[in-house]
């Protein structure tokens, strides 16, 4: 059995009941088989792939918070410290129902490659809790946030792991933790990201993740003979990435016409009003049927069990960016039917593999969320330098860097692809790309 294969069952039989963490590993593992095979025994020897797939650190503790009507509840809070090789741990903090170890390992692992693709240096890390912001009040988010943090911070730093936000976790709930992370360490330090703008924040931060997404999108294309203007694009998601994705495709000359949310879906046919979805969803924090209530040419559409949404749209690009494997084969299928040729992913694995090598195979530009959807961490990063110099950037020159990285990352995982005789295989050329550069850095550094 080859070395590959080996680590595989592994981390299966060492970590049951964790499909999307198994997903996430299979998925890279065999884009890196190529390489590792190219050399296997002295990788085995040194068993990096072990290390690669067995986190630094876990960390997992209780939250107990009293709601309004003086109840006490209690959550499960995790953070996974996976890999340091090439810097401090970073990467968000996900609040939602569905939070378990095994996803935030699965969004960790990930997050190795992605920081790593960025060109700068921060490790891989993620957390979350099985908290649910959704119909709290503020009092119960600042409640819930402080005891969060009142464990959290005794594992974080500014040099040692820097969190973020991800889905359920905004600026409200990133402004409560750092309050509480300064009265506890009392430092005023970079320790976490996504602040707002009157105490460490970077401009474009909010923007980042959405607009990175299409200006590695916009890059793909052009390098495969198509321009992104006058495109139809499909949307999935109305949170952060989808709403700025939304607006940047416009701004490029494109035409969104669909997003959606946890309830349903909306088609647009004269394209999404960006000024009035922001207003139902970061105002109101509303469901998207506000949004066709006060739009005469959208239509919204009510989540149904095995209905396939956004995707059954007529597109030229689609654009995942709600959450892990909302895109499935039969998903897939639609895009192709309807003539989609490209897709970048806007969240973390959302395409499913089955979907993903159905496109492949279907000649349709697919690039992986690790490559597509690093515009966050990396704008996360420069805010980690603006606060490590006491500066702060102006929106342009954040902007102008994150363009700059973004067309990098789509270069740097073309060349792999090109590099390992798997031109267009851009899933496997991020793997690889990202891989190489932490590969080296813990060969490096001894057996830690």
């Amino acid at each position: 059995m080859s070395y590959v294969d080996e680590v595989y069952e592994l981390v299966v039989a060492k970590n049951p009941a964790q499909p999307e963490f198994h997903q996430a590993v299979k998925e890279v593992l065999e884009s890196l088989r190529v390489v590792i095979e190219s050399d296997e025994e002295a990788y085995r020897k040194e068993a990096l792939l072990e290390r690669l797939t067995v986190p630094e650190r876990i960390v997992q503790f209780r939250v107990p918070w009293v709601d309004d009507k003086g109840q006490v509840q209690v959550n499960n809070g995790f953070r996974v410290q996976f890999n340091s090789a090439i810097g401090p741990y970073k990467g968000g903090l996900r609040f939602h129902p569905s939070v378990n170890l095994g996803i935030i390992k699965f969004l960790g692992f990930e997050q190795i490659f992605k920081n790593s693709l960025t060109g700068l240096p921060i490790g891989g890390g993620k957390g979350g809790c099985d908290f649910d912001p959704k119909g709290k009040s503020d009092r119960e988010v600042m409640a819930f946030c402080q005891s969060f943090m009142t464990e959290l911070y005794r594992h974080i730093g500014a040099d040692t792991d820097v969190p973020a936000g991800d889905i359920g976790v905004g600026g409200r709930e990133i402004g409560y933790m750092y309050g509480q992370y300064k009265r506890i360490s009392n430092q005023y330090e970079g320790v976490l990201t996504g602040k707002g703008l009157t105490y460490g924040g970077s401009l474009a931060r909010t923007e980042a993740t959405g607009y990175g997404l299409l200006y590695l999108t916009e890059e793909m294309l052009k390098c495969n003979g198509k321009d992104i203007a006058g495109k139809t694009i499909a949307v999935s998601g109305a949170g952060n990435v989808a709403i700025y994705a939304i607006q940047k495709a416009q701004q490029l000359g494109a035409r969104p016409v669909t997003c959606s949310d946890s309830t349903g879906w909306i088609y647009d046919a004269e394209g999404i009003d960006v000024a009035l979805l922001k207003e139902v969803k970061e105002v109101k924090r509303a469901r998207l049927s506000e949004y066709a209530a006060a739009r005469p040419s959208a239509e919204y559409h009510e989540k149904k069990a095995g209905e396939h949404g956004v995707w059954t749209v007529k597109c030229d690009v689609a654009l995942p960016c709600a959450t892990q494997n909302e895109l499935d084969l039969e998903d897939a299928k639609a895009l192709v039917a309807n003539g989609c040729f490209a897709v970048a992913e806007g969240a973390n694995m959302p395409t499913t593999l089955e979907a993903t090598e159905y496109l492949q195979k279907n000649g349709v530009l697919f690039c992986p969320g690790k490559a597509s959807n690093a515009g966050g961490v990396a704008t996360s990063a420069l805010e980690m330098s603006q606060n490590s110099e006491r500066l702060s950037w102006t929106f342009e020159e954040v902007d102008s860097k994150l363009q700059s990285i973004m067309i990098n990352i789509f270069h740097n995982l073309d060349e792999a692809s090109r590099k390992y005789g798997m031109e267009g295989d851009y899933v496997a050329g991020a793997n690889i790309a990202g891989f190489l550069k932490v590969a080296e850095a813990m060969k490096a550094q001894g057996i830690v």
